[in-house]
């Protein structure tokens, strides 16, 4: 396997091709390695594991469609993408929702979205801070 990231997260997922495209073409990942069983997708920053769930529990999982967001999860994975509107019209496109209002904070503009079986995923996007107006550039 290529170089091993120091940060990442793994998905179980029911449907190994749909989560995978799903991280794929929302956060920009490319797959780094795959088997029957899972792909370990890469990007500069962090790695996405999608683990298939084995298929005699599989069979047992029903995925509402649109997905429901699995609100009461442990935790929330957050990814910075280079557009909040590309990344959210993706995951749409991909058998996902996007939830809530677009919230701002320093520097960032955030959403949260969940993929095609629930899982609730942070999105953020840094934004340019703003540029000084009162003149204390030396260029000024």
């Amino acid at each position: 396997m290529p170089d091993v990231a120091s940060t990442g997260v793994l998905v179980y997922a029911k449907d190994l091709e749909t989560m995978s495209s799903f991280y794929e073409r929302t956060l920009g990942m490319k797959v780094a390695h795959a088997d029957a069983d899972h792909r370990v997708l890469a990007s500069g920053d962090a790695q996405v594991i999608v683990q298939a769930i084995p298929a005699s529990i599989a069979a047992s999982i029903v995925i509402a469609a649109p997905p429901e967001p699995r609100e009461e999860q442990a935790f929330k994975p957050f990814y910075t993408v280079a557009s909040l509107e590309e990344a959210e019209r993706t995951a749409v496109a991909c058998g996902g929702r996007v939830l809530g209002a677009v919230r701002g904070g320093p520097g960032s503009g955030s959403r949260d979205v969940c993929d095609p079986e629930g899982n609730v995923v942070h999105l953020r996007q840094r934004v340019a801070a703003p540029r000084s107006m009162t003149g204390d550039s030396p260029h000024d």
